[in-house]
C-alpha cells in the first residue's frame, strides 16, 4: 500500500516500494558502498606505492652501479628492485657477448613487461568504478520505468486520478533514479581521480626503469673500460 502525502520519507518510499523498485534500490546502495570501499582501499594502496618508490629512488641517487644500487634497497621487495634484478639478470645472461646495444635492447624489453604488470595491478578495481559510473544511472531510470508503470496499474485499478493516491507510487519510483545518481556521480569523480594519481605515480614507476636502465649501461662501460685497460697492460 503507498503511504499518504504526510507520511513520504525515504525510508518509507523504500519500504512501500515494489519488489523489484526494493531489488534495484538495495543493488544501487551496494554499489555505492562499493565505490567508497575502493576509494579507501586505492587511496592507501597508492599512498604506500608511491612512498615507498620516492623512497627507494631517493636511496640509490648516489649508487654507481647495479650492485650498489641493490646494497643501498637491501632486501626490500618493490617495482625498484625487479628492475634492478632484472638489470642484472640480462647483464649475467649475455656475460661474454660484445654488443652493448642487444644487452640494453633486451633489458629494456623486460623493463617493459614490469611496467605493464605494474600497470595492470594498480589499476585494480578502477573498472569496478567505471563499470558503477556508467551504468547505475540506467538501473535507476529502470527501477523508475518499473514503478511508475506500477502507478498508473494502480491508477487504473483505483480509478482515481487524485493526486494524494498518484504522487507516493511516482515518489517511490523516482527514489530508484535518485539513489542510482548518488552512486554514479562519486563513483565518476573517484574514476577521474584515480586516473590522475595513477598516471603520475605510473610517471614514477618509468622514472625508476630509467635508472636501473642508466645503473645498466654504466656498468657495461665499466666493464669494458676495465678490459680495455687490462689489454693495455
Amino acid at each position: 500500500m503507498a503511504p499518504s502525502m504526510k507520511e513520504l520519507s525515504p525510508w518509507v518510499m523504500f519500504m512501500s516500494a515494489d519488489v523489484i523498485v526494493k531489488a534495484v534500490m538495495i543493488g544501487l546502495a551496494f554499489a555505492s558502498l562499493m565505490t567508497w570501499t575502493v576509494l579507501i582501499a586505492k587511496s592507501i594502496e597508492l599512498s604506500v606505492a608511491s612512498g615507498k618508490l620516492r623512497s627507494a629512488l631517493k636511496k640509490i641517487a648516489e649508487a654507481r652501479s647495479l650492485a650498489e644500487a641493490q646494497m643501498a634497497l637491501g632486501a626490500k621487495q618493490g617495482i625498484l628492485p625487479s628492475f634492478l634484478a632484472a638489470a642484472l639478470r640480462e647483464a649475467r645472461m649475455s656475460a661474454g657477448l660484445s654488443s652493448d646495444a642487444g644487452i640494453k635492447e633486451r633489458a629494456a624489453s623486460s623493463f617493459q613487461e614490469i611496467v605493464r604488470a605494474e600497470a595492470r595491478r594498480i589499476r585494480i578495481g578502477m573498472g569496478v568504478l567505471a563499470t558503477i559510473g556508467s551504468t547505475s544511472p540506467f538501473v535507476g531510470l529502470f527501477g523508475t520505468v518499473w514503478g511508475i508503470m506500477n502507478s498508473f496499474i494502480g491508477i487504473s485499478k483505483s480509478q482515481t486520478t487524485n493526486l494524494a493516491v498518484v504522487a507516493p507510487g511516482i515518489a517511490e519510483a523516482l527514489l530508484a533514479t535518485a539513489i542510482g545518481l548518488v552512486a554514479a556521480i562519486p563513483a565518476v569523480i573517484i574514476y577521474n581521480h584515480f586516473s590522475r594519481v595513477t598516471k603520475s605515480y605510473l610517471e614514477l614507476v618509468s622514472r625508476a626503469s630509467g635508472a636501473a636502465a642508466r645503473l645498466l649501461s654504466r656498468d657495461l662501460d665499466r666493464s669494458h673500460g676495465s678490459v680495455h685497460s687490462r689489454a693495455a697492460e
